[in-house]
C-alpha cells in the first residue's frame, strides 16, 4: 500500500468522498484510496531535498527526539521546525513532548507513514 499526496482542496475531497459513496451505494467492493490532498505550493515544498531526506530518516524509525533528529540531518532548529509543522501539516509525521524526569521535556517526532510508499501526484 501507498500514500499518495495529490494536489487539490477540501472540494477534490468531497468530489472523491461522492465517488466513494456512489461505488458503495452500487455494492462496490471498496479498496483504500490513502490519499491526502496537498495544496500545490505545500507540495512543491514537500520535494526539497532535505525534506525528502526527513522522511527517507523517518521510515527508518518509529520515533525519534528532535535533537536527535536535529544532529542527524545537520539542520537548525528553525529550519528543522518549519520541515516538520509542513509534514504535520498533511499529517506524515506526529509532534508531541514527553516528559523527561528532572530534564524537562523533550520534543518526539513519530512517523505516521510507516514504510509505505509516498507517491505525489500534481495536476495542473
Amino acid at each position: 500500500m501507498s500514500i499518495t499526496l495529490k494536489t487539490g482542496g477540501i472540494n477534490d475531497f468531497f468530489t472523491s468522498a461522492k465517488q466513494t459513496a456512489k461505488a458503495i451505494d452500487a455494492g462496490k467492493k471498496i479498496v483504500k484510496k490513502n490519499i491526502v490532498w496537498v495544496d500545490m505550493t505545500d507540495l512543491a515544498k514537500m520535494l526539497k531535498p532535505e525534506r525528502a531526506k526527513i522522511i527517507t530518516f523517518l521510515r527508518d524509525k518509529k520515533e525519534v527526539s528532535f535533537t536527535e533528529l536535529e544532529e542527524k540531518m545537520q539542520r537548525t532548529k528553525v529550519s528543522l521546525n518549519n520541515d516538520l509543522k509542513l509534514l504535520e501539516k498533511y499529517q506524515l509525521v506526529n509532534i508531541y513532548k514527553r516528559p523527561n524526569a528532572g530534564h524537562g521535556v523533550h520534543k518526539v517526532i513519530t512517523s505516521m507513514m510507516g514504510t509505505e510508499k509516498i507517491i505525489l501526484n500534481a495536476e495542473l
